[in-house]
């Protein structure tokens, strides 16, 4: 097997801030749905039911399950142009969301916004795992996971300030268009992983396991399947809240559009950016000579963030909730450095798209797919009995799957050094 060299530190920067931005976007068109919602349920009638379905099962479906085959081409034919062309689709179909007049519509929206997305996120660890050495790789994924708090506190304040300024229709549209420039900035200025061409020319000369003889690799690994469960369950409240949250400050609160932006955008680009970087750089130090605190450093943050949230859910006002939220919200997010690397570690360096792929099929699927859709459906449940109160209520209760998180990668934690193998 041929070992991937290490490029300059300056096209690994290029690399890894090109692959952010593009991270960022992902993040905005996928996220922004969250708060545009609620102008959104009071225009087309919509349930709490069918927004969780539109935000959740709409995206999840195609983007969890396409991105295995996306992410087998990128390996066989090159990271750069399946996370250009990524970037691409997934720009078009947002703007396309501000054109749809019905459920079905916005629906079928979401779902291309999906089929885009597919392919960014799996190549795009690939690449930074090859041109990353191991003892810079968690920080190197960590940052490139900060587009997840930057992209979604962006969503909050530009999709509050649009749609407040102008229409939901309107932020869709601005926002989507915007992400276009990305893909050809990608597209001209990222170089393909440091040994694509050698490693095309040893594919050549050997049988290549397909993705599903990689899937067979992966679970006969029991920590491949305890770090996907235990980041689904997260990811179930992760999606969760991030997309009722929203609308607990407008219905609790009385918050317009622009101030749920900014007060709930500040929350997640503060807490997240601080919770990924604490979490990578802290499993750079310790995960050399200890793998398992890839999965137990996620384990501690989860079992402190389940009863932070709560707290935070009864705050008594703006001034207490804001660190009551922001620091739970960083600790839920200091998985993504040292558990993206675990999984990229479990598999040699031709697989780590495809090995990405099933990781992220099983977290998206259930965390996106379930997690929106749970939330809206409890809460429609309980309306009836508790009135203003239903909201709050079921966030509480999908608090547990931060629990269950915590059991799942505590367990995984003492199995990481048995499979990893880099």
């Amino acid at each position: 097997m041929i070992q991937p060299t290490n490029p300059p530190r300056a096209i690994q920067t290029r690399v890894l801030l090109l692959l952010l931005l593009a991270y960022v976007f992902n993040f905005l068109d996928r996220q922004i749905v969250s708060i545009l919602k609620i102008p959104i349920k009071a225009e087309l009638g919509l349930t709490d039911t069918q927004l969780g379905l539109m935000g959740g099962i709409a995206f999840a479906s195609v983007y969890s399950t396409l991105a295995i085959p996306a992410a087998r081409i990128a390996d066989r034919k090159g990271r750069v142009p399946v996370i250009a062309a990524a970037v691409g689709i997934w720009s078009l179909f947002t703007a396309l969301c501000g054109l749809t007049q019905s459920f079905a519509q916005l629906f079928v929206a979401r779902m291309g916004v999906g089929i885009g997305e597919s392919g960014g996120v799996a190549p795009s660890y690939a690449l930074i795992a090859h041109h990353f050495p191991p003892n810079r790789r968690a920080a190197a994924l960590a940052v490139f996971s900060l587009g997840i708090p930057i992209g979604s506190a962006f969503g909050l304040f530009f999709g509050g300030w649009l749609a407040q300024s102008f229409n939901w229709r309107t932020a869709f549209m601005v926002i989507g268009l915007a992400g276009l420039p990305i893909a050809a900035l990608i597209w001209r200025l990222v170089p393909e992983a440091p040994t694509a061409a050698a490693d095309a020319a040893a594919e050549a000369e050997q049988d290549e396991p397909g993705f599903l003889a990689a899937f067979e690799l992966l679970a006969r690994k029991p920590s491949f399947w305890l770090l996907s469960f235990g980041a689904a369950s997260a990811s179930v409240c992760g999606y969760g809240l991030g997309f009722w949250l929203p609308s607990f400050f407008s219905e609790k609160l009385g918050l317009s559009l622009t101030s749920i932006g900014g007060y709930l955008g500040s929350i997640v680009l503060v807490g997240g950016v601080a919770g990924i970087v604490l979490g990578g750089w802290l499993s750079d130090r310790l995960g050399g000579a200890r793998p398992g605190a890839y999965a137990a450093i996620p384990a501690i943050a989860f079992l402190i963030t389940a009863p932070l949230f709560a707290a935070a859910l009864y705050a008594p006002s703006f001034k207490i909730g804001w660190p009551l939220f922001a620091l739970p919200y960083a600790l839920s997010l200091a998985w993504l450095g040292p558990m993206v690397n675990a999984v990229q570690n479990l598999v040699e360096p031709r697989l780590r798209a495809t090995a990405s792929a099933w990781f992220l099929l099983i977290n998206n699927l259930i965390g996106i797919g379930f997690g929106t859709f749970i939330f809206g459906y409890v809460k429609d449940r309980l309306t009836p009995s508790l009135g203003d109160e239903a909201l709050r209520i079921a966030l509480l209760y999908g608090l547990g799957f931060y629990l269950l998180a915590a059991l799942l990668c505590g367990i995984a934690s003492r199995r990481l050094k048995h499979d990893m193998i880099a």
